[in-house]
């Protein structure tokens, strides 16, 4: 057992891949002892949920700085950082569209309408120069009655957008004083202060969902639990491969034809698809993350019963096998000790498959509707699910998808990796 384990862990696919498979698993396990909010919480309430990623300060505690003159004010054109950020392309695509077509005659356009390139990467310098000419010459009541609605808000918003970004006068708060009159809290334009002063800042490494949950913080959670279904989906399609293809194997006969008459039946139908059917009749408010795990390990058990009984096959008129029939062993007895650990490799291999296989099917039958019913727990198959379905690939909100994709291709790509080095090891063809 030593030995083996020396050329297992000596081989470096296996190696890499365990290691990646550790990783994972310990990432998923230690990160909620640190993580601010639980896998589940909803933290975030804006625009659906959806939060980019990055640290966010309380804003109430930056006002308080302010107040207490514990900012800082630095000599510089805070306008010119406004106007970069927040006039993306289609806001300025459609000042320069209105330039063009509304405004009066002595508007001397510098920049062709038609010219979307420049106008995505205009300089500072001309967004300014194309703001100037807004103030100037912008009027909402010359637009026809013909344009709809929308487009005209979205102009006034435009509108709105520039003057404020524009202005370096201090920005007035009102608020309630202790004799409950109103009074002003005045932030200059050009007032910082450092975010470490900031009592209240949260970091979201991965933003937030459509749920306003911490995507890394869920992320974690899943690994473990699409894990979890993988293993215990493992295990059983495994354990049912493994017996009815030693039992098929050696045994042959009536039993051997039975076993490879029902084999045969579900590899003719594909398990997923009859995955599928169970799933749906189930119903959803049964299916929960254990019961997906044994459909998943109940119909996925076929390739595996058909590959060790193609092994034992091979091994029943072994010489050591025909001893142990003569000195009147059981065929249990025979099993277990003369066939079981010649093709304990291979079910090992077939094992870390089935677990890849397994993790795979859940998040297939949760992209459909057909996953988990759970609001406990999540599955990676669940937050694609949920990501979709709230259109974050439409809305580029990556974080809620890609890092998804991402896991769940480097959990099956270690698993992968794995095989392939125990197979080098194991078998003789591919050994150096």
């Amino acid at each position: 057992m030593k030995q083996t384990l020396k050329n297992v862990f000596s081989s470096p696919k296996f190696l890499i891949g365990f290691i990646l498979f550790m990783v994972l698993l310990i990432t998923s396990l230690a990160w909620p002892l640190f993580a601010d909010f639980g896998p589940l919480q909803n933290v975030v309430q804006k625009n659906g949920g959806f939060a980019a990623p990055g640290t966010y300060v309380n804003v109430a505690d930056a006002v308080e700085l302010v107040k207490d003159n514990s900012s800082v004010k630095f000599d510089v054109d805070t306008s010119a950082n406004r106007l970069a950020h927040r006039l993306d392309a289609d806001s300025r695509q459609m000042m320069v569209d209105w330039l063009h077509t509304y405004a009066t005659a002595e508007y001397i356009p510098d920049i062709n309408a038609d010219d979307a390139a420049k106008i995505q990467e205009l300089t500072i310098d001309d967004m300014y120069a194309v703001c100037a000419d807004w103030e100037k010459y912008y009027d909402f009541s010359v637009m026809p009655k013909t344009i709809k609605k929308a487009e005209r808000n979205k102009y006034n918003q435009i509108d709105k957008k520039v003057q404020t970004m524009l202005s370096n006068e201090a920005l007035i708060l009102a608020s309630k004083g202790e004799n409950g009159l109103q009074e002003d809290c005045k932030v200059p334009m050009n007032a910082f202060v450092n975010t470490k002063d900031v009592a209240s800042r949260y970091t979201l490494i991965l933003g937030s969902d459509n749920f306003g949950r911490d995507v890394f913080t869920e992320l974690t959670s899943s690994i473990l639990v699409s894990m979890r279904i993988g293993l215990i989906a493992g295990c059983i399609a495994t354990l049912i491969g493994m017996t009815l293809g030693l039992l098929a194997g050696f045994i042959g006969g009536v039993l051997d034809n039975i076993i490879t008459f029902f084999t045969n039946l579900f590899t003719v139908i594909p398990s997923f698809v009859l995955l599928i059917l169970i799933a749906n009749a189930v119903g959803g408010s049964h299916r929960g993350v254990t019961l997906i795990a044994l459909l998943i390990g109940f119909t996925g058990w076929t390739w595996t019963a058909r590959s060790v009984r193609s092994q034992v096959l091979s091994l029943r008129n072994r010489d050591h096998v025909n001893m142990s029939k003569i000195s009147g062993h059981s065929t249990v007895k025979i099993i277990i000790q003369d066939i079981l650990p010649f093709v304990a490799s291979y079910v090992v291999m077939a094992f870390i498959l089935q677990i890849s296989s397994g993790i795979l099917a859940e998040a297939q039958l949760s992209m459909l509707g057909l996953g988990p019913a759970t609001t406990e727990v999540s599955t990676l198959g669940l937050m694609m699910h949920w990501a979709l379905s709230f259109n974050a690939h439409t809305q580029g909100m990556w974080w809620a998808f890609l890092p998804v994709i991402f896991s769940i291709a480097l959990i099956t790509f270690s698993l992968n990796l794995m095989n392939t080095g125990l197979d080098q090891v194991f078998n003789p063809q591919l050994r150096d």
